[in-house]
């Protein structure tokens, strides 16, 4: 294949012939038309080629019909001379028997006939030139005219053949001799008719060859050479030149392929062009949105620290200040109740500014009109009225941005960025910003639940305080002082012998309350040993069995998943308080602690004391101090509390908490 068959166009020439990457799309809009266009080329020149070829073939059948009718025609034109010289022998023969003249002349007759009406199916006719048909007509009228009328004489009047014969034969000779110049005209004409099928026979064979190369060549022109050129073309395109484009010489498919291919190269050529810039520019995009991820994550992790307030804003600001290349900015918290808003920590800011700025009242100035209206609000102060006199343009500050802190719906504060030079934030960096705001507010918020937190904590372990000093050294001091009023009226009325018997009572008044105010300090005191319960319990088992020397017992069978460290506590708690009623009340002499940690946790206090009457136990419940106080421990952890026992027989005490109520470490 030459390659002048293959139309390229260069950098500059296609341009004008080939649509831009737009008119793609129109040219999808006519490819069916033009796939009807391609389709009707191939098609209309196949049924040309098919149609001359059927006109060949069946010019070559209609002779070869011809020329079967014509040497039919021959055959039976020439069987008149044998049988017209056969019935001229019969009619000459008196001996002859009359029937076989009689069907002679029968056959004669009806080759005539069939001749003149022709067989289609044998194939037998004359053929249409007329002089054929004139010298055939001629013959039939002889024939009948003249010849058969004498047969059918000769035959009738036997007696006179001899005579008549002469005449008949010669009559017969001159028949003869016009059918035999009759079927020299037939071979004539089939001659002719052989002549012509030969001929079209050639002709039908040079169209096969004609058809043949015309077809490969228009297949070529239409097929081969458009995607010879299209190959070429990617496979220049694979070599990445993209200068290469295709001629657009029709409008068929291969034509929108070429549309479209140099489409594709054209948009190929600017991406490729583009194709740095573009990576730089997506860089840049994912190196911004690294920069954002690092500043949420370094944010959202500095802000879960349990640090106090003004160290939470102050790391706040440091880091948005830093990412926005802020010149100033502050953090201000709200307090509802005095409509005020007060600045916590600031950066960039004059001390004056900061002084006529560190308590403002909702509504003032700007950064109050954005607390009143709780919106986000970036100021240019340019485009603002110098009649203000604001302090922040006294600055030298252009753009102020007030953003919101907020926390579950709930309003905190804002956080103000103050820039020298004029700053656009985008909605993205808005967005972020807002965001940012949320991750403050709800680092506000839980320093105040966690501050209320420890409010409720010591309030409820100073209830708890105040119920143990009241069911311990209260009801001591008040036994103390029945007993001194005893011994001051003793010593009034000089009854000495009644003071004898006070002292040692109010000594071991004085000792009992003396106990109970070291016990509570000592349990008070008493911290888990590195979150380990079974060791801290193991300690107070075993200080309780050195100051009361009754023996006691810790059975443990743990398997279950460690609990928190306040639950811990709070059970610790439980088995001190109950150590703490078997030393004042149950005269016990063993005391056994078992603790079994499954799926379900089971605490079980047993002593073999005097025990008591449950009955009595339930009318006095509200004023039983420390078995209150341990059934709120339990509630604390969500446990199940009961208190069992039989006079003479002992104290059960026991807490059980469910897999379902228990929370893991």
């Amino acid at each position: 294949m030459k390659t002048d068959n293959m139309v390229f166009a260069t950098a500059a020439a296609p341009r004008a012939a080939s649509p831009a990457p737009e008119a793609v799309p129109g040219a999808r809009a006519f490819a069916r038309p033009a796939r009807q266009k391609l389709s009707s080329k191939i098609v209309t020149a196949l049924l040309g080629f098919l149609a001359l070829a059927l006109i060949a073939i069946g010019l070559t059948l209609f002779l070869s019909w011809q020329l079967e009718g014509s040497a039919g025609a021959i055959n039976d034109t020439g069987s008149l001379r044998m049988r017209s010289y056969r019935l001229s022998l019969l009619l000459s023969d008196p001996a002859s028997p009359q029937g076989a003249a009689a069907a002679e002349l029968e056959a004669i007759g009806r080759t005539l006939v069939q001749l003149e009406r022709g067989d289609p199916q044998r194939p037998l006719f004359l053929p249409p030139r007329a002089e054929i048909q004139r010298e055939f007509n001629q013959i039939s009228q002889s024939w009948r005219g003249a010849m058969r009328p004498a047969a059918e004489a000769l035959l009738a009047r036997p007696d006179t053949a001899q005579a008549a014969w002469p005449a008949f034969r010669q009559m017969t000779e001159q028949f003869v001799v016009r059918v035999d110049g009759l079927v020299r005209m037939i071979e004539h004409d089939s001659e002719h008719r052989t002549f012509w099928l030969r001929a079209s026979q050639m002709v039908l064979l040079g169209m096969a060859i004609c058809g043949t190369v015309s077809i490969i060549y228009l297949l070529f022109m239409l097929i081969v050479e458009p995607v010879t050129r299209l190959h070429e073309g990617m496979q220049r395109m694979t070599d990445e030149d993209f200068e290469v484009r295709l001629a657009v010489e029709s409008e068929d498919e291969f034509g929108q392929l070429a549309l479209g291919f140099n489409a594709m190269a054209d948009r190929l050529q600017e991406l490729y062009g583009n194709l740095e810039e573009r990576v730089r520019s997506k860089t840049a995009a994912l190196e911004e949105q690294n920069r954002e991820l690092a500043l949420l994550f370094d944010s959202a992790a500095f802000l879960q620290r349990p640090e106090p307030l003004e160290v939470l804003c102050e790391g706040f600001m440091e880091r948005i200040s830093a990412y926005f290349e802020a010149d100033g900015g502050s953090v201000r918290v709200l307090d509802a109740d005095r409509g005020n808003v007060h600045m916590v920590v600031h950066h960039g800011l004059s001390a004056e500014l900061v002084e006529s700025e560190h308590c403002l009242k909702v509504g003032d100035c700007l950064c109050g009109e954005a607390v009143e209206k709780k919106i986000t609000v970036v100021h240019d102060l340019r485009k603002m009225d110098r009649a203000k006199n604001l302090k922040c343009h006294r600055e030298g500050f252009v753009t102020v941005s007030i953003f919101q802190v907020r926390a579950h719906e709930q309003h905190l504060g804002v956080f103000n960025l103050h820039f020298r030079k004029a700053k656009v934030f985008s909605k993205h960096e808005e967005a972020l910003l807002e965001t940012l705001g949320q991750l403050l507010g709800i680092a506000v918020e839980n320093l105040r639940l966690a501050a209320r937190e420890r409010e409720m904590a010591i309030s409820e372990e100073r209830n708890l305080v105040a119920q143990g000093l009241h069911d311990s050294i209260a009801q001591g001091l008040n036994f103390l002082n029945l007993q001194v009023q005893m011994l001051d009226a003793s010593m009034q009325e000089e009854r000495y012998e009644e003071v004898s018997e006070i002292v040692p009572a109010l000594r071991a008044g004085v000792q009992e309350s003396y106990e109970d105010v070291r016990e509570l300090l000592l349990n008070f005191r008493s911290r888990l040993m590195k979150d380990d319960l079974i060791g801290s319990l193991q300690t107070t088992i075993d200080k309780f069995q050195r100051q009361t020397g009754i023996a006691a017992e810790l059975s443990a069978d743990v398997d279950g998943a460690p609990f928190p460290r306040e639950q811990q506590l709070q059970l610790l708690f439980i088995v001190q308080e109950a150590l703490s009623n078997i030393r004042k009340h149950a005269l016990a002499s063993r005391v056994e602690v078992r603790l079994e940690d499954k799926k379900d946790f089971r605490l079980t206090i047993r002593d073999n004391g005097v025990g008591f009457d449950e009955a009595t136990l339930l009318a006095k419940k509200d004023t039983h101090v420390g078995l209150n106080i341990m059934r709120e421990r339990a509630q604390r952890v969500e446990a199940t509390f009961d208190v069992s026992s039989v006079p003479g027989q002992g104290t059960t005490v026991t807490l059980q908490l469910g897999q379902a109520q228990r929370r893991a470490a």
